[in-house]
């Protein structure tokens, strides 16, 4: 299979492309170059913004894919190039949209493909269900040949997974912990969510590549596994080998009071439970189950990330507004008190 990737070095991606050049797949990379290094030897490197659309084009001039996967598309206009670039070219487009864009509030906690995307809270997810738009007419009007992949909350190595963190990362809360400090959860930490280690991902969407069954379709790839914030963040410090010590906020206090715009995404996906019924990626891909429990992968990423002084990057900002919150409620509470 000869492949293109638009990206193929981030977060879900990296693991992906690992896998298809492990199994002797040909693989095209579109990136600016930060972080090929992390590839398995035999990916052939477009250096390029794939924003810069001529040049794009010149360097692809001939070239023909079986598939193209688009990971880093957030708005309508990116995939009007992508569409521009590989019209007539490419067996398969997939886009990368999210299971965020499901609506919000739901009307059931379980989550299959049938459920309707709607998200008032959050630009991105808007954005996302507007780019699925807009793909899906091309394939009713001129069958292009569209597979669209809905990820939630994907991890990999290199960065810990949490609910809440600044703008450089999750390393400043793994840095609350190591220091004994309070680590704000939102809500009472008891609503569901689901974590999928980026190896398992991986599986599912090499999966979905090449397929014929999955033209046409919206397919969600998640872990089976659901769990209660509390438990995502009773793990981390297992891994940390630390106590916990949560400090539990509103989501709608958190969203009022944030100074980057995470508040969006608190409301428009962290807070609500959510159980994914995989049934449909299971059926386009037999034999696959995600394998990877989240307290082993957390593991593996606690240990990446504290032996990868790159991937401690702290964030003095995101650290006192925590503790502003943190003072701010606790006067709140002995105020009332009187």
């Amino acid at each position: 299979m000869k492949a293109l990737f638009i990206g193929g070095t981030g977060t879900i991606s990296t693991a992906i492309s690992k896998k298809l050049l492990q199994e002797g797949h040909e693989l095209w990379l579109i990136n600016r170059g930060s972080r090929n290094d992390e590839l398995p030897e035999g990916a052939h490197i477009v250096l390029a913004d794939i924003n810069d659309e001529s040049y794009v084009a010149a360097q692809l001039e001939g070239q023909t894919f079986d598939v193209v996967a688009d990971f880093i598309a957030f708005v309508p206009a990116q995939l009007e190039r992508d569409y521009r670039l590989f019209r007539g070219k490419t067996k398969q487009f997939i886009y990368i949209s999210s299971a965020s864009a499901y609506q919000k509030p739901f009307s059931d906690y379980r989550i299959t493909e049938g459920t309707p995307l709607a998200n008032p809270y959050w630009e991105y997810s808007r954005n996302k269900i507007a780019g699925e738009d807009y793909l899906m007419k091309l394939y009713r009007e001129e069958g292009f040949p569209v597979t669209i992949v809905r990820p939630s909350h994907t991890y990999c190595e290199r960065s810990v997974p949490v609910g809440l963190q600044g703008k450089k990362g999750s390393y400043q809360v793994i840095k609350r912990m190591l220091e004994g400090k309070p680590v704000l959860i939102h809500g009472d930490g008891s609503s569901l969510w689901t974590m999928t280690d980026s190896r398992d991902f991986a599986k599912a969407f090499v999966g979905l590549m090449g397929n014929i069954h999955a033209i046409g379709e919206a397919v969600q790839i998640t872990s089976d596994e659901t769990l209660t914030w509390n438990q995502i963040y009773q793990a981390l410090a297992r891994a940390l080998g630390v106590t916990l010590r949560p400090y539990y906020v509103t989501s709608s206090f958190l969203a009022a009071v944030d100074y980057y715009d995470a508040g969006d995404g608190l409301l428009g996906d962290k807070t609500h439970s959510v159980v994914f019924d995989n049934s449909k990626l299971k059926r386009l891909v037999p034999g696959f189950t995600a394998t990877i429990r989240f307290d082993q992968g957390v593991k593996d990423a606690v240990d990446y990330v504290l032996s990868h002084p790159e991937c401690q990057i702290e964030d003095p900002e995101f650290d006192a507004w925590c503790d502003r919150v943190i003072e701010v409620q606790e006067e709140a509470i002995r105020r009332m008190k009187g």
